[in-house]
């Protein structure tokens, strides 16, 4: 059974898209590097620039476009989500410290249990 909601690449305009995009963000890293007798200011402006028009490119392609509907849609889900008290957060917290601390005698009795059957009783060695 083929998974419907996987989404590939198909028209070679998006491709392309995606492509300049790349090329457009390493072209940013080059002209950085490139420039390195020039001043920070003039070498930052040319890695930005690249950065941020290759980003711009490859969100106008079709999977970019998708990717800023999951975005919208995942930030609506997060604003949904119901956040604890600072009361719910501390109880649920020393709670799980209070677990791990009962594991840690619990597993610490149970190794030196152990320790003392396979060395002093079986072994014999003290």
């Amino acid at each position: 059974m083929a998974n419907p909601s996987v989404e590939t690449v198909n028209t070679s305009s998006d491709k392309l898209m995606l492509v300049a995009g790349v090329l457009l963000v390493l072209a940013g890293f080059v002209g950085f590097f490139w420039l390195g007798g020039q001043e920070w200011y003039v070498r930052g402006a040319a890695l930005v620039v690249g950065v941020i028009a290759g980003v711009v490119v490859g969100l106008l392609s079709t999977p970019g476009k998708g990717f800023i509907a999951f975005a919208k849609d995942s930030y609506k889900e997060v604003r949904k989500v119901v956040w604890p008290t600072r009361k719910e957060a501390t109880q649920t917290t020393l709670v799980v410290f209070g677990f791990v601390f009962v594991m840690a005698v619990f597993l610490w009795v149970s190794d030196k249990s152990i320790e003392w059957v396979i060395f002093s009783a079986i072994l014999g060695w003290k």
